[in-house]
This record gives structure tokens, C-alpha cells and sequence, in this order.
């Protein structure tokens, strides 16, 4: 995995997209430039360069940070009839509650802040579970199986499986 797409699963990810990146990169043409501020990058830095530079860089980026308990993000993600609250740690259906154990919440959310993208089991567990995990890819189908049955039959539909690969919240996307 290359520094651009680490920035875009940084990005894409639902606790982690507003965390300030600096790139520090051998690349120092400007379309390299321009495509990684254009990803996300807060700024860029080509080698070589001198430390003190790099230190002024970070305590800016730092600077324009916002702290995360007051960051503005998606405090509430939904497909369908689908709804969580990241800040309370709700799940809803059709506005009922739903009772998630934690990581049944937070696969839930995964699958909600990546609608209609195929999402394989070891994509799952790298962003759910953490690089930590060292158990079975299986234990995603376990994992999936519960909280389809949480959902009932209004929404457990909406969580499809993709034979072979892994997972997707609602069909693909319309052409």
C-alpha cells in the first residue's frame, strides 16, 4: 500500500477522515503535489528537506487541527431504514432501537460509511477489528449473520453478500 492510498482509507474512514496527514514523499512533481493535496493531504513535503522545515510544517498543520471533541463529523450515518448515532452508539431501524454488542455497532457503522462498496472480509477486519486481530476472516459471516437477525426482516436485506469476496450494504450503484 502506497502513501496515497493509506490517505485514502484515512479519508474513507468514518472515526479517522478528519486526523491531519502531512505527506513526506520522494515524488516532487507538481502533479504528485497536486494529486495528494487533492486526495486530502493537509500539505506535502518532497526529500529533501531539513528537519527544522519539517517541525514548522506539523506545528501548522497542528495548528488548523481541531481538536476531536469538537470536530465537526458525521455524527449520524443511514441507508434505507438503517440509522446509527456515532456519538450515542445507537442503531436504529425504521426509528425503533436496535441492541448491538460493540463490535456488531461498529460493523454496522463500517458497512454504513461505505454504502454500496464491496467490502472484503479482511478489508473488515483490517477497519473493525484492527491489525491486532489474529483470528478466522469467517468470524466476519458470524459477525454479519447476528446483526442481520438484530435488524429483522425490514433491513437485514439491505446487508448483501457478495459470494467469494465479502460484503455490501445495498445493491451496487445505479448506472
Amino acid at each position: 500500500m502506497d502513501g496515497l492510498d493509506v490517505l485514502r482509507a484515512i479519508r474513507a474512514h468514518a472515526t479517522h477522515h478528519a486526523l491531519p496527514v502531512l505527506l513526506v514523499t520522494a515524488r516532487s512533481e507538481e502533479i504528485d503535489r497536486v494529486l495528494g493535496l487533492e486526495l486530502g493531504a493537509d500539505d506535502y513535503i518532497s526529500k529533501p528537506f531539513s528537519a527544522r522545515e519539517l517541525a514548522a510544517r506539523l506545528r501548522a498543520i497542528l495548528r488548523r487541527a481541531v481538536p476531536p471533541e469538537t470536530s465537526v463529523r458525521a455524527l449520524r450515518l443511514a441507508f434505507g431504514p438503517i440509522a446509527v448515532d456515532l456519538d450515542m452508539h445507537t442503531a436504529r431501524v425504521d426509528g425503533q432501537l436496535v441492541d448491538l454488542t460493540r463490535r456488531e455497532f461498529e460493523l454496522l457503522a463500517y458497512f454504513l460509511a461505505n454504502p454500496r462498496r464491496v467490502l472484503t472480509r479482511e478489508k473488515i477486519l483490517q477497519q473493525v477489528w484492527g491489525l491486532e486481530y489474529l483470528g478466522e476472516s469467517r468470524t466476519i459471516d458470524a459477525h454479519v449473520r447476528r446483526v442481520r437477525a438484530k435488524l429483522g426482516p425490514v433491513a437485514a436485506d439491505h446487508i448483501e453478500t457478495v459470494v467469494g469476496v465479502g460484503y455490501r450494504l445495498g445493491g451496487p450503484a445505479e448506472a
